[in-house]
């Protein structure tokens, strides 16, 4: 995944070195909302600090293929999408994402998710993506059920964050999930099509 449009002057992109300022400053503008639900804010205190995610990031491209990818908005990065790991073998991966404050609200995330899963099921024939969000993380919660996500379970307190615990919604989505949604995707537009259609000829 080198470049994705998401339509609306947003698009994937995938990270690169020189992006380490940029990823940087937008933590930098959004720690009160990063630091509710994600553990890595306080860690990040300098540019040289996603330097090294970033080099990391190409350590895991480079051994198995996962990725992460700058989510643009009219050509400012607003936040991060990735896969944390693939297992050919399994023919699964794990998926992770956040935005910066000042991009939320907007439907960004749910078409950047939807996008990621497109190249997971459609270029790599993966057969499952899992992903996990806190109890009370109710946007992230969201996200996963919009992209058709099931919920398999409650993790008990697998993340420390900062000074305590916290729960996690297992979701999971296979292939032919995936596909059967986009069938349907596609049948509801049609219908839509047709319906307008239809609507115009009695108009006229």
């Amino acid at each position: 995944m080198q470049f994705t449009d998401l339509g609306q002057g947003a698009h994937l992109e995938l990270l690169q070195p020189h992006h380490a300022p940029e990823i940087f400053e937008l933590i930098d503008s959004s720690r009160a909302h990063l630091r509710e639900w994600l553990p890595f804010v306080d860690g990040t205190q300098s540019v040289e600090d996603t330097k090294r995610f970033r080099e990391a990031g190409a350590q895991r491209y480079a051994r198995d293929g996962s990725f992460d990818a700058g989510i643009f908005d009219g050509g400012a990065l607003a936040g991060v999408i990735g896969l944390h790991w693939i297992h050919m073998g399994n023919r699964s991966t794990s998926l992770g994402y956040w935005l910066g404050a000042h991009f939320t609200g907007r439907g960004l995330m749910t078409r950047s998710v939807n996008a990621v899963l497109e190249h997971c099921f459609s270029e790599l024939n993966l057969n499952r993506v899992s992903s996990a969000a806190a109890l009370g993380n109710i946007r992230s919660n969201a996200v996963l059920q919009r992209c058709r996500f099931q919920l398999e379970g409650i993790s008990r307190e697998p993340e420390w964050l900062y000074d305590h615990f916290v729960d996690h919604h297992l979701y999971g989505i296979l292939q032919r999930d995936w596909q059967a949604a986009r069938a349907d995707r596609t049948s509801r537009s049609g219908s839509d099509s047709r319906s307008g259609n239809d609507s115009s000829s009695r108009a006229s």
